[in-house]
């Protein structure tokens, strides 16, 4: 019924879920020569429906059960310029997570170098699609859900989660 790929070893590391390292699309880059801001949210979406996959919460959930889930609040960082031919990977974190809502943070980062270009911080929702109103998650999905926030809690929390936007103080 749920699509998960692998087992839970997933759920159970004290480790941010890694995506697959993904490729720059040429279409992706804008007339200053990077990646367009637009673009970094398709990169963070696709990281986090492999996340879903792994949480059962993915597209054969909404087939098979009528349930969704949607960004309700997303927050993105852009801090270093990615380029065509950059290869790029995807840390997920589950800050928390209640009956309704996952709060996540992720880091796009260049894949064979390291280095930080975005981060994402969102606020997702659960949806019964029937009703499309906000609706528990079932407790198979809540139980996979807590095993990984129970993991992720044990780990060091990364700087940026929180900001919001506003001009410097003086």
């Amino acid at each position: 019924m749920t699509e998960v790929t692998t087992g839970d070893d997933v759920l159970l590391r004290p480790a941010p879920f890694l995506s697959s390292v993904m490729q720059i699309e040429p279409q992706w880059i804008d007339y200053n020569g990077h990646l367009n801001m637009a673009y970094y949210n398709v990169m963070f979406d696709r990281a986090i429906d492999e996340l879903w996959a792994k949480l059962g919460i993915g597209p054969g959930y909404m087939k098979a059960r009528q349930g969704s889930t949607f960004t309700a609040e997303c927050h993105v960082r852009y801090l270093r310029e990615i380029h065509l031919g950059d290869p790029v990977q995807i840390s997920i974190l589950l800050l928390g997570a209640d009956e309704k809502r996952l709060h996540t943070f992720e880091e796009l980062r260049h894949a064979s170098e390291g280095w930080l270009s975005a981060t994402s911080e969102n606020m997702t929702i659960h949806i019964d699609m029937t009703a499309r109103k906000t609706a528990p998650f079932p407790t198979d999905i809540r139980d996979r859900i807590a095993t990984l926030a129970n993991a992720h809690s044990a780990l060091p929390r990364p700087e940026g989660i929180g900001r919001k936007v506003a001009m410097p103080s003086k």
